[in-house]
């Protein structure tokens, strides 16, 4: 039963939403009782996988000995492409990836096959045993290389609006440039694992640590030749996503199955941290050119950009990441005339995917650059420069995919960020350290990020949910989406709990499972709370209205006139428990439980010619950032962060803080520490902890200050809230901005080519010009 598309305004009093509650399941991490994937107890005879991995980047695979891999002791067996019964090619939208390697190897880390065997080490000591026979092929590890060559996983893509080229011409100022930014290891904390239980009548129960249960569900269905429906996905929460395990997880589950209806038993497959780097894909990097005129106040009258997206050796998502990467090249700046030429190469490395963002930042950054360049290129502050180019009102509020800005708080948003964190006064504090200090520079930069919130695919826009209430009182909650640590799970309880007039307490949230809410979109996008959080409420709202007219028919009153709070139900002349009105229901055969679905309004997209509007609404926020290097060495440090965020009206101002703080520091590694190196034969070198540097505690600022914009969404989001998993990333863009400010001010120079990330060698070499 579906909800209708409008509903009253609730007849209770919100006392959940809005307020810091714990994570629901926050005191079980602690205690160390909260249960992953790799934590279930196994079942009788599970066997252990590991996969068998190509040392080639590019070439023809002219066979597989197993013979030395079977010897070794507990080897159960191995599994080749020639033991899939269904399709050989993933269920993916471009098909184009094989399950295992067929007759070519396409990256140093592809899974040619699997060894099984009784223990984990067992099996990883076995795979390391198998000898494959490859023919080398020339290989293409660079994004210039693959776009010298035209070595494309889909065809490119332009966006044009007005005429660039006269533009620029007529322009006062011109600039033209070159940027290079790196890609970035998920590293979530829990690797990729999945555990595949074969049942009775050929179906099957996968525990997958995954965003995606549903594409999981539709994977390993394709892979094995049977219908969606022989097949469960189950996921409680995994530890880390970040967009890692939207299509990666599939993969795993994918492999497990496989393996386990080639032994008939039930078979783990967890990759170690070294094979997690080298067979997942990682965060897109991005080469970018670009021509850009300019006035005398900096601001930009032509832009021709071109994106050239570093895809690995298959599509994977990256479609709509190079796409959204288009859509978000304008960040927060009005582009008049304008062309986006967008490049998904092919490369001989692993199949690059989505990582926090999606293409947001990539697209972000180029033009963040541009900025800075300009204001340093006109002797102007780079923040008087960004405001100048702001989105505005009427001809200066349409994106050159042809949505409107309607809600924008860019203006007063930064406008506060700047007075609060004495911006003017730093600035010019800086200018008078950078002139007495011959070796220790120092930087500031305030950029602002405006985000677009949906899935860019509309289909994906929709979520269901479960809500069960029992007569004890107690509610039980079920819905598509995935808890990653976000607090998805611990919002919408919050929701449900509000909706139905009762402490937090009451509600229970279920692990995700594809027999319960069929056909769910990914955890991703930022949307999980928008969507599924919607969906719930709107399942409990049947249920309350329910109920509302149970009570009305008793009290010969209104179904409006019944309030549902502090978990108790009033109505003129009669107050009753929660918990009673429950038993009385039931005893009544009233319905206690209800589904609920929702679709987001108002979007719609060409895919074709990338225009309409993709996104329900935006998120805005800003971000001042002061940053010191040492020109002897290279190395920098970040002193300052101020955050000013636009998160609406808070369901959870803790989780939504804790994911401002995350999203900010992730954003901070992939500037500044976290390099991806591939060396000339398509290795991945920096494959471990050792050799890839996340940030650690000590890289966190002391002086890290975070504020929540006041205003609720404009849009009818469920509790006026908007997204914040993506949205705080970006801001990280003023880390490099400062850096950059920095070399400049040691430099004395306006141009300044710093690639990112921002390691100490990439600052030296900016430093020399």
């Amino acid at each position: 039963m579906n909800a209708p598309e409008k509903f009253p305004a609730p007849a209770t009093v919100a006392t959940a939403s809005g307020h810091s509650h714990p994570h629901e399941s926050a005191r079980a991490q602690v205690a160390g009782r909260a249960t992953y994937v790799d934590d279930i107890v196994e079942v009788k005879g599970t066997l252990h996988a590991a996969p068998i991995l190509s040392d080639v980047a590019h070439g023809k695979l002219l066979g597989v000995d197993t013979a030395e891999a079977l010897k070794m002791p507990g080897v159960r067996g191995v599994v080749l492409a020639a033991d899939i019964p269904g399709d050989p090619l993933l269920a993916t939208f471009a098909h184009d990836e094989p399950i295992f390697a067929i007759d070519k190897v396409e990256h140093i880390g592809q899974v040619v096959g699997l060894v099984v065997a009784d223990t984990v080490m067992q099996a990883r000591r076995a795979a390391r045993k198998v000898r494959l026979r490859i023919e080398p092929l020339p290989a293409i590890t660079d994004v210039r290389e693959a776009l010298a060559a035209q070595s494309f996983v889909l065809p490119p893509v332009t966006v044009r609006r007005g005429e660039p080229e006269q533009a620029i011409a007529s322009a006062r100022h011109r600039l033209a440039g070159s940027l290079e930014v790196g890609g970035q290891e998920h590293f979530y904390l829990e690797g990729q694992v999945a555990y595949a239980l074969p049942q009775e009548q050929d179906q099957w129960h996968i525990r997958s640590s995954t965003q995606h249960p549903g594409e999981v569900q539709h994977w390993v269905a394709h892979a094995l030749g049977l219908e969606s429906q022989a097949v469960t996905v189950e996921c409680r929460r995994m530890g880390g996503g970040f967009g890692g395990k939207e299509t990666q997880a599939g993969h795993l589950a994918v492999w497990a199955a496989l393996a386990a209806r080639k032994t008939g038993k039930a078979v783990k497959l967890r990759l170690d941290r070294d094979d997690d780097f080298m067979v997942t894909g990682k965060r897109h990097p991005f080469a970018y050119d670009y021509q850009v005129g300019f006035d005398a106040a900096g601001l930009i009258t032509g832009l021709k950009l071109m994106l050239a997206a570093n895809c690995g050796f298959s599509a994977d998502l990256s479609g709509p990441v190079a796409d959204r990467a288009v859509f978000h090249v304008d960040n927060a700046y009005f582009l008049g005339d304008v062309e986006i030429v967008s490049y998904r190469c092919k490369t001989n490395t692993q199949s690059h995917t989505a990582f926090r963002g999606f293409g947001g930042p990539q697209g972000m950054i180029v033009t963040e650059a541009m900025l800075g360049e300009i204001a340093r290129h006109l002797g102007l502050d780079p923040l008087d420069v960004r405001k100048r180019n702001f989105y505005g009102i009427a001809e200066r509020n349409t994106t050159h995919y042809e949505m409107q800005v309607e809600d924008n708080i860019l203006a007063p948003l930064v406008g506060q960020l700047e007075q609060d964190c004495g911006y003017r006064a730093r600035r010019a504090e800086i200018a008078r350290w950078n002139a007495q200090s011959p070796v220790i520079r120092r930087g500031i930069a305030i950029t602002p990020v405006k985000f677009g919130i949906s899935f860019t695919a509309t289909f994906f826009n929709q979520a269901g949910a479960l809500v069960h209430c029992y007569t004890d009182g107690s509610v039980q909650v079920n819905h598509g989406g995935t808890e990653m640590g976000q607090g998805l799970h611990t919002k919408v309880c919050q929701i449900v709990a509000d909706e139905l007039g009762i402490p937090f307490g009451r509600v229970r949230i279920t692990a995700t499972d594809t027999s319960k809410v069929p056909n769910a979109s990914a955890t991703a996008a930022s949307s999980g709370t928008d969507l599924n959080g919607r969906a719930a409420q709107f399942a409990a709202r049947q249920v309350r209205e329910r109920l509302a007219r149970f009570v009305a028919d008793k009290q010969k009153c209104q179904p409006g006139q019944v309030i549902f709070a502090g978990g108790q139900v009033s109505a003129p002349g009669a107050v009753i428990t929660w918990e009673q009105l429950l038993d009385d229901a039931y005893k009544s055969r009233v319905q206690l439980w209800s589904d609920g679905f929702y679709k987001t309004p108002k979007i719609h997209y060409d895919k074709h010619t990338l225009t309409g509007r993709p996104f329900y609404y935006f998120s805005y926020g800003a971000a001042c950032t002061e940053v010191a290097i040492d020109t002897l060495t290279g190395e920098s440090r970040v002193l300052k962060v101020d955050i000013l965020h636009d998160v609406g009206t808070s369901i959870n101002p803790a989780i939504d803080i804790g994911q401002i703080e995350g999203g900010f520091i992730q954003g901070m590694g992939w500037l500044t520490t976290e390099q991806l190196v591939w060396n000339a034969k398509g290795l991945l070198s920096t494959h471990a902890p050792s050799t890839y540097k996340i940030p650690a505690i000590g890289d966190v600022p002391e002086h890290f200050h975070i504020k929540l914009w006041p205003e609720a969404n404009p849009e009818d989001n469920v509790g006026g809230s908007k997204a914040v998993g993506e949205p705080p990333f970006m801001l990280a863009i003023s880390v490099w901005e400062a850096l950059r400010d920095a070399v400049a001010a040691a430099t004395g120079k306006a141009r300044v080519r710093l690639d990112a990330p921002a390691t100490a060698e990439n600052v030296l070499k900016a430093l020399k010009g």
